[in-house]
């Protein structure tokens, strides 16, 4: 199985859905340890996205993820724009030229998206941030990929992963962001990011699982 620009389009689309629909559950986790604007900012973020897409849709993969990059960090505030925008200008980077992906080249994909959020963030695992359900998403990815799994199974798995991760924030001592400030405190919070990540790899593997 591949999916083309079409379908990575689909994609962004169902994030965005995603992401509003759970807006106000994303700015509600924000208001215990951040700004409470997460869900207010990933939602206008991803709205001026969607209105730029038409333009991008007849590029390449890797235009497109560009496209979406780039207007993340232009219109999303707090940390989220800039580390967002960074994961999906490196997977761009990652699929330049490309009209299709397979299994292999999604992971790709992936992890240059994770290491744009580590450079951008000097953030790693561990730290109560996104990262906590990007990187064991990856790995579960990975796995599925060397089983020989195609690619809605193994972005199933990444999204499996990923809640596990998101749900094993509340559990870890924030030291990154504004949640640093509260210490011991942050302990029993999910972290907003990991959860708005979540939300993106579960829209994307309910539409790979209906192609």
């Amino acid at each position: 199985m591949t999916i083309d620009g079409g379908s990575v389009t689909d994609m962004i689309k169902a994030m965005a859905r995603a992401l509003a629909e759970n807006k106000e559950y994303l700015t509600e986790l924000d208001s215990a340890i951040g700004d409470a604007d997460h869900g207010i900012n990933m939602d206008r973020g991803m709205k001026a996205v969607l209105s730029r897409l038409p333009s991008a849709e007849d590029e390449d993969i890797g235009s497109i993820l560009k496209t979406v990059g780039m207007t993340l960090v232009s219109t999303v505030g707090g940390a989220a724009g800039p580390l967002y925008g960074t994961a999906f200008m490196r997977a761009g980077q990652a699929a330049s030229g490309k009209t299709e992906l397979n299994v292999g080249d999604v992971l790709v994909l992936l992890e240059a998206a994770l290491k744009g959020i580590e450079d951008r963030g000097k953030a790693t695992v561990g730290e109560k941030t996104m990262i906590d359900a990007l990187q064991p998403a990856i790995e579960a990815y990975s796995d599925a990929v060397k089983g020989g799994m195609g690619l809605a199974e193994a972005l199933s798995r990444a999204a499996d992963a990923a809640g596990k991760g998101m749900e094993h924030t509340k559990d870890i001592i924030a030291t990154k962001g504004r949640a640093s400030y509260l210490g011991q405190r942050s302990i029993g919070h999910q972290d907003p990011g990991a959860t708005s990540t979540f939300l993106i790899l579960q829209a994307a593997a309910a539409v790979a699982s209906s192609i």
